[in-house]
């Protein structure tokens, strides 16, 4: 991704980096899931039988922008 140009302020040569889920049962990692979010009988996000990728994170290393990108399945 060094190539990649910042959508915000166009700067060359993105950090490459992810983010972070420490939540209660969480693999560390946030994962992108498909369709929109919907809420089962206690509030959580309904996501059985959803296809989901990894998410990785870009920084620009001038403003601080991410620009985020749904991977690889997992």
């Amino acid at each position: 991704m060094s190539e990649v140009r910042c959508t915000y302020c166009g700067t060359v040569g993105l950090e490459q980096g992810f983010v972070e889920d420490t939540g209660e049962g969480s693999r560390g990692y946030a994962r992108w899931i498909a369709g929109p979010l919907e809420r089962g009988l206690f509030g959580g996000a309904k996501r059985l039988g959803r296809p989901r990728r990894q998410i990785d994170a870009y920084r620009c290393p001038n403003c601080g922008h991410l620009e985020l990108f749904a991977t690889q399945p997992v």
